[in-house]
C-alpha cells in the first residue's frame, strides 16, 4: 500500500471551556506549544494569535463557549485545527460580521477577519438564536475533507472513545470505536481497535473487525464500526452503539451495526454494501452523541465544512454523560 494519510488518533483533542479572560491565555499558550512541535515559528505564531482571538470572540461575544484544538494529520501533511463552539447570539448577515471594523461591543472588530486571513482553510457557520462554530486549520489541506471531534467525559484524563480516518487514491477507510464505560481501561480497549483498523484499512471492514475482536479480548471491550468508501459504494461493518448514516440534501439513510461487544464473544460481524450520492456525506459517531439530530431542512449546514458539521452534532446533541465522538467524511 502506498503512504497514506491518517488522522493522528493519539494525540488527545484538547478541550478549553472559554467563561473568562484567563481561559482565553491557557488556550493560547496550549496552541502554541503544539503549534510549535509541527511549524515554524512563523506560523506558530499565527496559530497562536487565531486561538485567541477565537477564545475573546466566545468570551466577549457570546457569553462563553468552548474551544477544541487538535492535531490531525502525518508528517507529510499535519493539520492543527482551533474549532470554536458557541450557542450565543449568533450572527444575521456573517459577510458583514467578518469585515474589519464591524463590531456590535465596541472592540475593534478584526477577530474573525484576521483568523480568516491567518488561517490555511477557514469556516464558519451561524444562526441568529443557536450560536456561532468557527473552525480555522493550518498546516497543509489533505485531499480528503473529513473531521472528528472525540472529547473525554467532564473529568477524565483520558478518552474512551477514539477515531481513524485512512484515505488515499480516491479512497478512504474510516473506523470509530466506543470502549466499554470511560477513562483509561476504556482508552486501551479503542486503541486496541484501532491497532486492528491500522494493520490493514482498506481490507474488507467486516475482517478488521474480527480482527478487531481478537485484539480486544484482552481488554475491557466496546463497540465499533467500520466503513470503507469507493467512489459510490460504501462497505460498513459494525458492532455495538456506534451510529452510522449517509447523509445527503433532503435524506438519510442508518447504517446497520449488530448487537454485542468486540472482545466479549460477540456474535459474528457482517458486512453491508451502501451507495453513496455524489457529495454526499458518511457521519459516524458513539452514543455520547444522541442519534436525534436531522439537518436535512438545513442544506446549508451540509455544505460547510466537515468540522463546522462535526462541531454542530457534538454542540446540539452530545449527551454530556460520557465520552463523545462524531467523524464527518464528504
Amino acid at each position: 500500500m502506498d503512504a497514506a494519510v491518517k488522522s493522528s488518533h493519539y494525540i488527545a483533542q484538547q478541550r478549553f471551556v472559554i467563561d473568562d479572560s484567563s481561559k482565553v491565555g491557557e488556550a493560547r499558550r496550549a496552541a502554541q506549544t503544539l503549534a510549535n512541535l509541527e511549524f515554524s515559528a512563523e506560523v506558530a505564531g499565527k496559530t497562536a494569535i487565531a486561538a485567541t482571538e477565537l477564545a475573546n470572540n466566545l468570551l466577549v461575544h457570546a457569553g462563553g463557549g468552548e474551544l477544541l484544538l487538535q492535531r490531525i494529520g502525518t508528517d507529510e501533511a499535519v493539520v492543527i485545527e482551533l474549532l470554536a463552539i458557541d450557542r450565543g447570539p449568533g450572527m444575521t448577515d456573517v459577510g458583514r460580521c467578518m469585515q474589519d471594523g464591524y463590531s456590535t461591543n465596541g472592540t475593534p472588530g478584526t477577530g474573525l477577519g484576521a483568523v480568516r486571513r491567518l488561517a490555511n482553510e477557514f469556516d464558519i457557520f451561524s444562526a441568529p438564536g443557536e450560536g456561532t462554530i468557527v473552525m480555522a486549520r493550518f498546516g497543509k489541506s489533505a485531499a480528503l475533507r473529513y473531521a472528528g471531534i472525540s472529547i473525554a467525559l467532564e473529568g477524565e484524563t483520558h478518552c474512551g472513545d477514539a477515531w481513524d480516518v485512512v484515505h488515499e487514491d480516491g479512497k478512504a477507510a474510516v473506523m470509530v470505536v466506543d470502549g466499554l464505560g470511560h477513562g483509561t481501561f476504556a482508552a486501551e480497549a479503542a486503541h486496541a481497535a484501532l491497532e486492528a483498523f491500522g494493520r490493514d484499512s482498506f481490507g474488507e471492514p467486516v475482517e478488521i473487525m474480527t480482527r478487531a475482536n481478537g485484539l480486544m479480548s484482552k481488554t475491557r471491550g466496546g463497540a465499533a464500526a467500520c466503513a470503507r468508501i469507493v467512489g459510490g459504494r460504501v462497505s460498513y461493518s459494525g458492532i455495538g452503539n456506534i451510529t452510522g448514516y449517509l447523509v445527503s440534501a433532503g435524506k438519510s439513510q442508518g447504517l446497520m451495526s449488530h448487537n454485542g461487544t468486540l472482545g466479549l464473544n460477540p456474535r459474528r460481524a457482517q458486512q453491508i454494501e451502501y451507495s453513496r450520492e455524489d457529495g454526499g456525506l458518511l457521519v459516524m459517531h458513539s452514543d455520547g452523541i444522541s442519534a436525534r439530530w436531522d439537518y436535512k431542512s438545513r442544506p446549508e449546514v451540509l455544505a460547510c465544512h466537515p468540522a463546522i458539521i462535526a462541531g454542530m452534532i457534538y454542540r446540539d446533541h452530545g449527551r454530556g454523560r460520557d465520552d463523545a465522538t462524531v467523524v464527518v467524511v464528504a
